[in-house]
Formats: C-alpha cells, structure tokens, sequence
C-alpha cells in the first residue's frame, strides 16, 4: 500500500479523503488544512489524522494529493515533487501555463511521477466508446451548469471547459492549428459562459460550449468520423454509436437504408454499448497507483494535463 497525504479539505477533498480510506490501494496518513479550526472539525466529524503542518505530512507519505484552490496547486505540487514525491493534482493542473510546465520538468528531473484530476477520462460512457472513436473529424461538446459559487475563481474555461479540451486531446492525433473563441461574464468577474472553435492540422474541427449559468446540468460530446457517429453522455453516463455500412442486397424489412446522390446505398446500425458503472474519482486515483506500482505513465500525465491548459489559455487569449 502506498502511503498517502492529502492537502485541502474542502468538498472535494472530503471526497478523496473518503476514498482513499476506503481504498485497498493506499494507506491514508493524514490531512492538511490551513484553516485549522475547519481542519479540526473535518477531522472530529470524520476521524481523518489532521497534521498541522505541510512539510510533516510530505515527509510522511509516498504521495500527496492536492485537492486545494487552483491558486495553490503550483505552491504545493512543487514543494512535494522537490521532496520526492508523487503527486495527484487536481485539474486545472495549476493556474499558469509557465507553472505547469515547471511543474512537468520537474517530476522527470526528480525521477517522480505525476497525474492531473482530468475525471472524464474515467467516466464509463468515454472508456466504453474511447477505442471506437479513430480520427474524428468533427466534434461538438456542451458543457453546462446551474450556478455554484465554487470554481467561480477561473474562468469557466479552466472551471468547466477544459474537461473536454482534455477529451478532445485524447482522441485526436493532430496538433492545434488555429483557435476562435468568445466569452461573456454574466455573474462573476471572469467569462461564465464561452464558446470555442478549435481548428486541427489534421483538419478536425471541435466546438465547444461552456456555462456555468444554465438552467439545467448538460455534459455531452458527439464525435463524427468516417462512416460512424458517437454520442457520449457524461452526466446520464449512457453512450450511443450510429455506424454506416454497405447496405446488403436484400436487406430486412426493419433495416435502415440511406442512399446518397450517387446512389450509393448504406445501412444504418445502432450500439448502445453496455455501461460498467464506477466511481470515476476512486478509479483515477487506483490508476494512478498501478502507475507507480508498475512505472508506467499515468492515464493522465502531467504532460497532458498541461497541453489542456496550454489550449484553455490560448481560448481564453481570444477572448
């Protein structure tokens, strides 16, 4: 079991600190906190070992999650690495483009490994479908939310957003080419809803909406490729693939048949792929010890981690 300290314990953080307890995977050390009273209350409530300070905890453990406000992740995740150890760090990986890259140097240059919380690559409606997605070519995601003052201190393209830059990333092999975006702020001090329209060298074009002031909870992703179209959603966790194929001499009378100006003519089939139900957070987090375990790299490496920001923040330039 690898040992492990988790910094920040707020809603999140009481998630993590839940599941690691509960894990077969990690022996749970303790927590740091820096409002104290807080800190104390989370520990009385929750039996969790409150360590009053963060350099004890980092000498402790093999691994230090950081669940804190993105404003600190740089702070923390450095002060752990240059101890030697391991982190999992929440997404977005830090605030500035130029700190995650720090940050990805420094985990090669100090022999350690690092994952960023990108939880969507976990979701059970991705992975059932992630292998059937090959070379898209255009893809449309929306993402919104009812109001939450949480998260209210980036802009909704590194609070919500860049789940499905991530995405995007992990399933097209191209580098970006050109980005269009708009942003407007309704609530708070940042951008609360966006758009982007992200233009491959490959010639792939992903639009993305995001907002966090929406009257109903939206996450889908449709991806569109040769022959085959594939709907993920995030928030129901259900998946759906419409493939063409040649339509076949005599086709059955329920069969779907489309014929083009050519006259060509194509079958329409429809897969719903079966759904294995998980806890997303607990799943990343066990990823990432086999990870360690193994030394392989992490599903979500800190090197991936920062090329979604690197995207987020060119969207966000182009405001």
């Amino acid at each position: 079991m690898l040992k492990v300290g988790v910094l920040g314990a707020g809603h999140l953080g009481k998630i993590h600190l839940k599941l690691l307890q509960q894990s077969s995977k990690f022996e749970l050390v303790g927590f740091y906190d820096p409002i104290e009273a807080y800190a104390q209350q989370v520990s009385q409530e929750f039996g969790y070992t409150y360590i009053d300070n963060i350099d004890d905890l980092i000498d402790s453990v093999d691994i230090i999650d950081i669940v804190t406000p993105t404003l600190n992740h740089f702070e923390c995740a450095q002060k752990a690495i240059n101890h030697g150890r391991h982190i999992f760090i929440e997404k977005p990986i830090t605030k500035t483009v130029q700190e995650a890259e720090i940050l990805r140097d420094l985990v090669q240059k100090q022999n350690v490994r690092g994952q960023v919380g990108h939880v969507e690559r976990f979701n059970p409606a991705f992975t059932a479908v992630k292998n059937m997605i090959v070379n898209p070519m255009f893809i449309e995601s929306h993402r919104l939310a009812e109001f939450n003052p949480r998260g209210t201190d980036v802009p909704v393209v590194l609070d919500l957003m860049i789940h499905d830059i991530d995405i995007i990333l992990s399933v097209v092999n191209s580098e970006v080419k050109d980005i269009h975006a708009s942003g407007v702020s309704v609530i708070s001090d940042t951008p609360d809803i966006a758009n982007a329209r992200i233009e491959f060298e490959n010639g792939c074009v992903a639009n993305l909406t995001a907002s966090r002031i929406s009257m109903k909870n939206m996450r889908k992703s449709r991806f569109f490729q040769k022959d085959a179209y594939i709907s993920v959603d995030f928030l129901q966790k259900k998946s759906e693939v419409v493939r063409m194929k040649d339509a076949p001499e005599n086709p059955d009378d329920f069969a779907m048949i489309l014929q083009n100006a050519e006259g060509i003519k194509k079958q329409i089939y429809f897969e719903n792929p079966k759904i294995q139900q998980n806890n997303a957070i607990l799943d990343e987090l066990e990823s990432f010890a086999d990870a360690i375990h193994n030394g392989t790299t992490p599903v979500v490496s800190l090197t991936q981690g920062t090329r979604a920001l690197q995207v987020a923040q060119k969207i966000i330039d182009s405001f």
